[in-house]
């Protein structure tokens, strides 16, 4: 019965969020979706990484007891199901008591040299959210930030990724600014983007400034 559930997301009879709505009312169906993030269907294995994003948002204390299982799905062959995992781990620091993050926090933020500008975006974009929650991270995560903008150009990852990358960048920045101390090494990073040929950064670079260089 629970995994002909997850058969309903592979021939579209059932919906994510129809899905997400019948685990809140019985979470025993929890590991199968967790379980179903491993399935050879991508539309198994997709749609439910999708509906454990949502409800590691909506209820984290309900899924941290699987961080571990979260942890491992990093290394996936399958390079969404790490996108999504990030996610996932990111929204799971809100309730880390065992601060298990800070354990895999090295392996987290070494995908910022990964050659794909997707998986790099994601470990950026989230890294607010994750200083958020755990603000004794926020001189390791601004020092792994900082970063980008040494990143190595590859064929998956271009100038202008780069670029969007450093514009995730400063909105994770500007998430936490007011808990960082050494704030002149943000402020410098920031300037260097205020006339950038990427119009989004170069908004995003002096609106930060406007906001924050009083």
């Amino acid at each position: 019965m629970k995994n002909d559930l997850l058969e309903g997301l592979a021939d579209k009879s059932l919906t994510k969020e129809e899905l997400k709505e019948e685990v809140k009312k019985d979470f025993t169906l929890l590991q199968t979706v967790i379980k179903g993030m491993t399935s050879e269907k991508a539309a198994i294995r997709y749609g439910c990484g999708s509906v454990l994003i949502d409800l590691s948002q909506e209820k984290p204390e309900k899924l941290y007891q699987n961080m571990d299982f979260f942890v491992k799905l990093l290394d996936s062959k399958h390079r969404i199901i790490t996108w999504q995992t990030m996610e996932i781990i990111a929204n799971l620091t809100s309730v880390d008591k065992n601060k298990k993050f800070d354990n895999i926090f090295d392996k987290y933020f070494s995908f910022i040299n990964n050659d794909y500008m997707v998986t790099v975006a994601n470990v950026v974009g989230h890294s607010g959210k994750i200083a958020k929650s755990k603000p004794y991270l926020i001189p390791k995560i601004t020092e792994q930030l900082l970063k980008v903008e040494n990143i190595k150009t590859t064929p998956h990852l271009t100038s202008e990724c780069k670029r969007v990358i450093t514009e995730k960048a400063i909105i994770s920045f500007d998430m936490f600014f007011d808990q960082v101390k050494n704030k002149q090494e943000i402020f410098s990073f920031i300037k260097k983007h205020t006339n950038s040929s990427r119009k989004p950064l170069k908004e995003e670079a002096n609106k930060f400034l406007n906001k924050w260089d009083k």
